[in-house]
């Protein structure tokens, strides 16, 4: 539903900030091309010519799995906003048809930069390294043999060529998939007399790209390689005999793949999770890709048979799919790498005999990865499970990765006589099926697996384990701000606590009792929980700020966090800063806020900081007139986040540790190396373009040199 003109009742002090700024270009940027100008900054990282080789090529895999997802949720969304005759405004006043326009003009010149930089950069100078992709028709006559063995025993048995004819409609295509399309003809009389009825006219063709097969084939392993739908061309005859062809033209088809639930008529739903998943198989496609040479007359005859319109169709010079040469990434060439960081313990955790729990009874531990490895907090899970006086363990599965230490600690947890919960959230996209395949796992090990609850979609990131000493129970826990991942633990910045405070421990029950039965946990004593009282203790948090500034007391807002969209929060965001509040933000992604604007954001610097890893770090420090107060969480500044799932925010008590992690934001805010400004316009302004090179800082670089 559409926000209302009323949505704020109180005009600011300067009476510069009307009583609502929904509807506003001038206070607010577009979310959806926010998140383009997020993507640019990707593919930047590409172009940057100072990084090894195959980092380069990541970074365009990266753009290109971004931009996938990105038409998957959030154009697929706009359009069925058009084609329902949906009227309602983005929060800065564009309608959807006037969005879809916007994201392809903004779009085709960085997909032309990215198809360049391939072609005319990282190809060539990864041919200088001597990996090569070569054309099929350049290869020797025994490396054709070869190549066309392979082909006969691994690919044709796989293949299933589909003619389009008035028995044979259009084929369904499924989503992402690449696909050779061509025209065929029967060659004249040389079909049996039988069936020479069925073949009197040219047609269209179809070959999909078997996902099993990889897309780049090895003429010399390591070394030189040839495209998979150039040798699938090369034996045309052997799927079309006696049949003339024409040349092939790659395309690829992206579909809706948002899940909407009801979960007011779901009864049970992982099976509603894993119908909405064969539903998404099937849904409507929202962009077509096309090599740039295809023919016109083919373009029309699949932009109609897909029911799309031409401003649908992105035409892509040179090669479709990006994503499918991270085959190269995975050779043995560290000289084309980053070099590999040193994962570091927290020293109160090395080389003590003390264990886990000892430690956590007198002092709380921070976490910070990939810079502390990821080891800590599986061995505190594994520890759990294997502790003769550990009774229970309760932990929230968001995502859990396909190699999953912590799965298999929970499982020798039950095999040990612990009570287990864990509750995995189905609806975390993209990871669905692979949610569903744990829990079932889970169940059938004895573990109580909860799919989470009605309405809200779990994306907290807590463990509670529950121990008898002495007689009495005490409660041990992790919050942090990413998943129980080791996979993404490696390429993603987070932070975690390790705590015993009781205060916390009790909130945590209260949070796993309200999650996996049927309380109504209405407060809390410690933690912040959305949708419970997560949004009014930010606000609550900004607006004392505010009124320090103006009272003379040191005020100031240090903000870390992955996007930044909810129009509450910026309003006040923009009040603090009228008031006199110096506002840091370090958001990595979409940032709808206008930084800035005289008298009113004049305050308030936004960076963004794209590199090695992933920032995915929330942190909120508040000044607090000297008695400073600093948070961690799950939880961007996001309606979805306020208002729509479960989040957990948890402030952090040890003064020490307030330090380190206030140090960790000072050291981000340095940073020339990575770090963009948020120019009032919307653009990015990268810092070291201001500076030689032998003055940038990167914090990550920092970190990963340092460890922590």
């Amino acid at each position: 539903m559409a926000q209302t003109k009323t949505q704020f009742s109180t005009l600011s002090a300067k009476k510069k900030l009307p009583a609502s700024i929904y509807y506003n270009k001038r206070f607010l940027f577009n979310r959806e091309l926010s998140w383009l100008e997020f993507n640019r900054r990707v593919l930047e990282e590409a172009l940057d010519k100072s990084k090894p080789l195959l980092e380069r090529l990541k970074f365009l895999s990266i753009f290109s799995t971004n931009l996938d997802e990105f038409f998957m949720i959030r154009v697929s969304g706009l359009k069925e906003q058009v084609l329902q005759g949906i009227e309602e405004l983005s929060p800065d006043g564009m309608t959807a048809t006037e969005q879809l326009k916007e994201i392809r003009q903004k779009l085709l010149p960085m997909l032309a930069e990215q198809s360049r930089c391939l072609h005319e950069e990282i190809l060539p100078a990864l041919e200088k390294q001597g990996i090569r992709i070569e054309p099929y028709s350049s290869l020797k006559k025994s490396e054709k043999e070869f190549l066309n063995e392979y082909f006969l025993s691994q690919v044709f048995p796989i293949l299933t060529p589909q003619a389009v004819d008035a028995s044979h409609p259009f084929p369904y295509i499924s989503n992402l998939s690449l696909n050779l399309g061509l025209m065929v003809e029967p060659t004249k009389n040389l079909a049996p007399r039988q069936i020479q009825h069925l073949f009197t006219q040219r047609r269209f063709a179809r070959i999909k790209i078997p996902p099993s097969v990889p897309r780049l084939i090895a003429v010399e392993e390591g070394k030189r390689f040839v495209l998979l739908e150039e040798l699938i061309a090369a034996n045309l005859p052997l799927l079309f005999p006696n049949v003339e062809t024409e040349e092939c033209y790659l395309f690829r088809v992206t579909r809706d793949a948002d899940i909407e639930i009801r979960e007011d008529e779901a009864g049970d739903l992982l099976r509603t999770v894993e119908r909405e998943l064969h539903r998404r198989r099937l849904s409507f496609p929202v962009r077509l890709e096309v090599e740039a040479e295809m023919p016109e007359e083919m373009i029309s005859y699949l932009t109609k048979s897909f029911g799309l319109s031409q401003t649908d169709v992105y035409k892509i010079e040179g090669l479709l799919n990006i994503p499918d040469l991270m085959l190269l990434y995975n050779l043995n060439r560290p000289d084309l790498k980053d070099k590999p960081i040193n994962y570091s313990i927290p020293k109160v955790l090395r080389k003590t005999t003390k264990n886990y729990f000892d430690i956590l009874k007198s002092q709380d531990v921070l976490l910070h990865h990939p810079f502390t490895s990821y080891s800590v907090v599986t061995d505190f899970i594994d520890a759990a499970a294997e502790d003769d006086d550990v009774l229970a363990i309760k932990i929230c599965l968001y995502r859990t990765g396909k190699d999953a230490p912590i799965i298999r600690s929970l499982v020798d947890a039950v095999e040990n006589g612990k009570q287990v919960a864990a509750l995995i959230e189905l609806k975390a996209r993209f990871d669905e099926e692979n949610n569903i395949e744990w829990a079932r796992h889970l169940e059938s090990e004895g573990v109580h697996v909860i799919y989470g609850i009605r309405g809200l979609k779990i994306h907290s990131k807590v463990a509670l384990v529950v121990r008898r000493e002495d007689n009495q129970l005490r409660r041990y826990v992790h919050i942090a701000t990413g998943n129980y991942n080791p996979t993404t633990s490696k390429i993603y910045t987070d932070i975690g606590l390790l705590t015993s405070d009781e205060e916390i421990g009790a909130d945590v029950t209260n949070l796993f009792n309200f999650l996996t039965g049927y309380s109504y946990q209405y407060d809390y004593r410690r933690l912040l929980v959305s949708p419970i009282n997560l949004r009014q203790k930010t606000l609550e948090l900004i607006k004392r700020e505010t009124k320090n500034a103006k009272e003379g007391k040191p005020a100031r807002i240090i903000a870390k966090m992955n996007s930044l969209t909810d129009v509450e929060i910026i309003y006040h965001l923009y009040e603090a800063s009228q008031a006199g509040v110096q506002i840091d933000l370090i958001v990595r992604g979409i940032c709808m806020l206008r930084p800035g604007l005289e008298g009113i954001s004049d305050r308030i610097r936004v960076i963004s900081i794209v590199g090695r890893f992933l920032e995915h770090s929330r942190i909120f420090y508040f000044e607090n007139a000297g008695e400073s107060e600093v948070y961690i969480g799950s939880a961007d500044w996001m309606k979805r986040n306020l208002d729509h799932r479960v989040e957990v925010v948890v402030p952090i008590k040890d003064e020490d540790l307030r330090d380190e992690l206030k140090e960790i934001l000072e050291i981000y805010l340095r940073d020339t190396a990575q770090a963009r400004v948020l120019l009032p316009d919307g653009s990015y302004e990268r810092l070291r373009e201001k500076a030689p090179s032998s003055e940038w800082f990167s914090a990550q670089d920092f970190f990963a040199k340092r460890g922590f």
